[in-house]
């Protein structure tokens, strides 16, 4: 067992309030983290420029170089974790204990993270959209276009409050760092181990500590980013969205809604899209929100939904350890438990059949001594007002909704990604047109099929900093001033 402390601006800061942190399926204690207070962060946040200014004394590029150099150390060094050390193996170990996410996920979330550090001079050139890294550095310069352009970072720090239910949402706040902008950390509770090791193979590389700050805690830290932090991030279900929607200051990450579209011109060739299908509802375990949650079509759903099922239903919880393992345990108590009721209850409806039932041998919800399973669930909605038709669970769960494809752009409501099958070009452009799809897919894509040179779920460049007017004046020699309509006008003499 080992000790997990505080990382205030980098520098080792022990708390006389620690939880134990224990293994979801044998109940043995693996560490003690080190519990900080809102109090705390709102004092740091008073001193946050120091975060930034020692960013600043390193030039992009560099900061660049040292993602790179990071990523490495990431993914394939033993690195501290508190006052132990953990080989990349025993990492995925303990993210797993703590997760209950199979270890070979856990591998998998490492290799995400770690493309994204080692690839961030691409990143950053697109999410900038090819903006020279000196104007950034400066606050101001001249663009490709030779026009005269500023950007002020919007706070000297990225705040954020990290999830549980999948490592892989660390890859969103990872430019922040080469932009020269601070970060103040919440990590979850069960899930800290990804900001931790990353921040180790970060100072290995060379990173300034004073540049990141981790804080686990309880709900008052949390409470303090979103208040005190100018920008930040927090991820939570559909209740944390509508509490903070309409803030700019914070960007909120809530339930996909992912979805898979046909077009009536496709949907006759479904059976090739199958194992399309398949990958985007069951990759992770279900848990991230590029999960497939719902197929729409207009026709060949019940084929559809009994197709999955016949596919999904026999899967089973395995160990783990286990490298074919292939779902996650929900390690807190009820809550799988809550989830099966909802689905029990709407299964009750008009119009909803629950198709895995006769592949599955055995209930969806499988109840150990410390941790609950769920088992993937195809439904079938004979309509969009069926009340599966718009839902979400963090496991392998998929609605097949039966909808007029002339319906099904105004009922499939909020969607982070959407993949749609069609080659119609009406209706490719109502789907470019709606607002309410975030990440848009033509063609055989998979909804987590992501392309890290997009951005996800709004533009990290434009969260953190705010394009201003600026001028530069030139040398005195080079201008005079003119009466013009009334008023002062400057004219530049030309050499």
């Amino acid at each position: 067992m080992f000790e997990i402390p505080i990382l205030r601006f980098g520098q080792v800061y022990e708390s006389m309030e620690k939880v134990s942190i224990v293994h979801f399926d044998t109940g043995e204690e693996l560490a003690k983290l080190h519990q900080a207070t809102g109090a705390m962060v709102k004092l740091d946040l008073k001193k946050a420029q120091k975060a930034r200014e020692a960013l600043r004394s390193i030039p992009v590029s560099t900061l660049i170089d040292i993602c790179k150099i990071a990523a490495e150390s990431y993914l394939n060094e033993t690195l501290p974790m508190g006052d132990e050390f953990l080989s990349p193996a025993d990492f995925c170990e303990m993210q797993s204990a703590t997760t209950g996410l199979p270890s070979q996920m856990c591998a998998t979330n490492m290799r995400k993270n770690a493309f994204v550090l080692s690839h961030m001079d691409d990143v950053l050139e697109a999410l900038t959209r090819g903006l020279p890294h000196q104007i950034l550095e400066r606050g101001f310069g001249v663009e490709s276009r030779g026009v005269m352009v500023s950007y002020q970072a919007n706070s000297p720090v990225f705040g954020m409050v990290l999830p549980n239910n999948s490592p892989g949402v660390h890859t969103l706040w990872l430019p922040a760092l080469p932009l020269q902008v601070g970060l103040f950390i919440k990590p979850g509770s069960q899930e800290f181990w990804t900001p931790y090791r990353i921040a180790e193979a970060f100072f290995k590389a060379g990173l300034p500590r004073e540049a990141i700050s981790i804080y686990p805690g309880g709900h008052d830290v949390g409470g303090a980013i979103m208040s005190d932090c100018k920008r930040s991030m927090i991820f939570g279900g559909q209740t944390t969205v509508d509490q903070h929607a309409g803030n700019p200051q914070i960007s909120v990450h809530g339930p996909g809604f992912s979805k898979i579209i046909f077009g009536d011109d496709t949907i006759d060739d479904w059976e090739d899209y199958l194992d399309l299908m398949l990958d985007s509802v069951m990759a992770n375990s279900g848990r991230s929100c590029i999960n497939a949650s719902g197929i729409w079509a207009s026709r060949h759903t019940r084929d559809i939904a009994d197709a999955l099922a016949q596919r999904l239903g026999p899967i089973v919880p395995l160990p783990p350890s286990d490298p074919l393992s292939p779902l996650a345990a929900f390690t807190t108590p009820g809550a799988a438990g809550s989830m099966n009721a909802q689905i029990e209850d709407g299964c009750r409806s008009a119009g909803v059949t629950e198709m895995t039932a006769k592949y599955r041998n055995g209930d969806r919800l499988v109840t150990t001594p410390r941790c609950e399973y769920l088992r993937p669930t195809v439904i079938h909605c004979a309509s969009a007002d069926s009340p599966l038709a718009n839902t979400e669970y963090m496991f392998p769960f998929v609605s097949v909704v039966e909808c007029p494809q002339n319906k099904i752009i105004s009922s499939i409501k909020q969607t982070l990604v959407c993949s749609a099958f069609t080659d119609d070009p009406r209706f490719q452009q109502n789907l470019l047109d709606a607002a309410h799809i975030d990440r848009l897919n033509f063609g055989r894509v998979k909804t987590v099929q992501l392309n890290w040179l997009q951005p996800h779920e709004g533009n990290i460049v434009d969260f953190l900093f705010r394009a201003r007017a600026f001028q530069d004046s030139p040398p005195a020699s080079h201008w005079t001033t003119g009466l013009f309509m009334g008023g002062w006008a400057i004219a530049e003499i030309e050499d």
